[in-house]
């Protein structure tokens, strides 16, 4: 038997990764010394003094909770929490709950709803069925479905010379698509361009995807945020499946509406057509996540079900989803206001017609590294913003920034015609 070398090469194979842009910008953030500095990169929720936002129904949630035992929680999680969390998202009184067409597991956060989505559809449908994500998309689309084995194809969804949705491009892909692929729709507020379609393009797009035998997949990570009426942004969610009778899967996260980003709670949700092929997705959801995570943790799903029981809790919950939204939408109106007194070069309409968190401001690559190195406002490479970086203290500076860099002729010229 022949000794083991002493220089074994395990690892000389395996390459070494970029960091995430979005986690490596607000690292760049963190380190900048310059009292100026504004973070527009991650998207998270920041309160009017550029701070963490803790939901005061979340502080009510985490006192009601506090006596919780920790012992293991299911495989499939935290049975109040899937039940009060499906009702939230499909409605009470869906037909697909009532006839037992549900089927559920609690999830880490959206992104592991999306991932156990994608485990169980690629068993299902087998890696023969392409995922289309759009085009901008959020970043992290990609990398899921594409490390479970599918592959992966992008559409047009966002015209960056309008900055507009482009309808046409949406509904060429969905009539050319092959039968039971797999389509990744934002539930509301798309990220990162910020554009939804109005209700009678959903309508429009979940006749093409019934004719066509397609199937729906919605990222849910802003319900409730976008509007500041949780009802009123699962429109698409539940025109689809309650009106239309549509099998699909429904990717649900709290961190973005509870502030719940670090507890990682999130549910994936899937419509079927009888109650037994319910049950066997039940099934493979809970063997997948038995040899992932085993189970699920409880501290966030026990702070989302103590809010959805609680007809008072549940009440404020409304409220805090209505400060986050006017928030939003007011820092929009004060961005554009300021870009417009300050003569800034460019058509900014779509600071204003976009919605939800995020906006796409039209700046060039070398714009928007002269905005980080000059004036230390950090923002992705795309121009993409999150408007909740934004407050009274900060905004009038940003349009300035924004405004001198498209002035300087010896930068790359604004996206915009």
């Amino acid at each position: 038997m022949s000794s083991p070398s002493t220089t074994q090469d395990f690892f000389t194979q395996v390459p070494r990764i970029p960091p995430d842009a979005i986690f490596d910008l607000t690292k760049k953030f963190l380190g900048d010394p310059d009292p100026r500095k504004v973070n527009l990169g991650q998207g998270t929720y920041k309160d009017e003094n550029g701070a963490p936002w803790i939901l005061p129904v979340v502080k009510a949630a985490k006192d009601k909770t506090q006596d919780a035992n920790h012992e293991y929680l299911p495989i499939l999680g935290l049975a109040t929490f899937r039940k009060l969390a499906t009702e939230l998202v499909l409605g009470k009184d869906a037909s697909a709950i009532a006839l037992q067409r549900v089927a559920s597991s609690q999830a880490l956060s959206g992104t592991g709803a999306l991932h156990l989505a994608g485990e169980m559809l690629f068993r299902a449908l087998g890696g023969e069925a392409p995922v289309y994500i759009t085009k901008p998309t959020w970043s992290n689309h990609r990398q899921v479905f594409a490390t479970i084995g599918f592959e992966v194809h992008d559409f047009k969804w966002y015209d960056d010379n309008t900055g507009q949705i482009d309808f046409e491009s949406i509904t060429n892909t969905l009539r050319n698509a092959p039968p039971r692929s797999i389509f990744v729709f934002h539930a509301s507020a798309h990220n990162p361009s910020g554009c939804d379609p109005s209700e009678e393009q959903w309508r429009s797009i979940a006749r093409i995807v019934q004719e066509r035998g397609l199937f729906p997949l919605f990222d849910a990570a802003y319900l409730g945020i976008t509007s500041g009426d949780y009802d009123r942004d699962a429109f698409a969610i539940r025109h689809f499946i309650n009106e239309c009778g549509l099998q699909a899967a429904v990717c649900s996260s709290f961190a973005k509406n509870m502030g719940l980003y670090g507890e990682r709670i999130g549910l994936v949700t899937f419509v079927t057509q009888s109650s037994d092929e319910a049950m066997a997705v039940e099934s493979t959801l809970e063997q997948i996540t038995r040899g992932e995570i085993s189970n699920p943790p409880a501290f966030g799903a026990r702070i989302v079900s103590a809010v959805l029981e609680d007809e008072s809790l549940r009440a404020e919950w409304a409220r805090n989803l209505s400060t986050m939204s006017t928030r939003i939408a007011d820092m929009r109106k004060d961005l554009f206001n300021a870009l417009i007194k300050l003569h800034a070069p460019g058509d900014w309409r779509r600071v204003v017609e976009q919605r939800g968190m995020f906006c796409i401001l039209g700046l060039s690559l070398e714009q928007v590294l002269h905005l980080r190195e000059k004036y230390h406002i950090y923002m992705a490479d795309t121009s993409r913003i999150s408007i909740a970086g934004l407050n009274p203290s900060n905004v009038w500076y940003t349009a300035e920034a924004i405004t001198k860099t498209v002035q300087d002729k010896n930068l790359g010229r604004i996206n915009y015609k």
